[in-house]
């Protein structure tokens, strides 16, 4: 069970790759390096600490918004314990609450690192709800794989992630455009501080189930929960 970092550690951390791949121009070609001077431009942008309207930021749901159970996940993508639970759990969760308008699940994302931050500017990009449900499997499918490529390297990494993007249907200037909007980034962690400091999240995954809060837990029992939030 992953327990949240504080923002700030998540703010440096992206500005902190964008610094690493500034210093590492040696074997890049000139559009790689005007690249690497796009993201750090997000970057410094984003460590601007002023007040931010998180309003515009789409809350990801799927099932039957008038379903008498609301299960909201707090996720990260980088964290393993959430790959377990979106592998196994989450399609048991699907078929049998999710698909048949039992309930309206919510998914929103927790930025532990700057990888997460990436993966869900990249899940979001597509622009619509099932796009970046889709997008979200991929990230889980291969979560072992593109987050530890290149042994951790950044530039790897947001490589990798530039390659799911590209498998989800997305185009290059599109992925870019994503992964450089020092805004919608700054909002995003914004907005994820608000929602944990809201609910009192402090671990991934955890889930509330009409409000109420719990970690991370096997499949019979959030049935069991869930049923009972049903008063069935």
């Amino acid at each position: 069970m992953n327990r949240i970092l504080p923002v700030l550690a998540v703010v440096i951390g992206v500005a902190g790759y964008f610094w690493y791949s500034s210093t590492q121009t040696g074997g890049q070609s000139p559009q790689q390096q005007a690249q690497v001077e796009r993201l750090l431009g997000a970057a410094n942008a984003q460590a601007a600490g002023d007040d931010l309207d998180t309003s515009s930021v789409v809350e990801m749901s799927l099932g039957n918004p008038d379903a008498p159970v609301t299960v909201i996940e707090y996720a990260s993508y980088t964290c393993p314990h959430c790959g377990r639970f979106h592998e196994g759990p989450y399609k048991q969760l699907k078929a049998d609450y999710i698909d048949t308008g039992k309930i309206n699940f919510v998914y929103r994302e927790v930025y532990f690192d700057r990888f997460g931050l990436w993966a869900s500017a990249i899940a979001r990009c597509a622009g619509t709800t099932e796009a970046f449900f889709g997008i979200t499997d991929m990230l889980y499918a291969t979560q072992a794989e593109w987050s530890r490529a290149g042994g951790g390297d950044p530039a790897v990494i947001a490589d990798e992630l530039r390659k799911i993007g590209r498998v989800a249907g997305l185009d290059g200037d599109t992925i870019e455009a994503c992964l450089t909007d020092a805004n919608s980034l700054r909002t995003l962690v914004a907005w994820y501080q608000e929602n944990a400091e809201a609910d009192g999240i402090t671990s991934t995954p955890s889930f509330m189930i009409n409000g109420t809060r719990y970690q991370n837990m096997n499949y019979s029992e959030m049935s069991r929960l869930i049923d009972e939030a049903a008063g069935s």
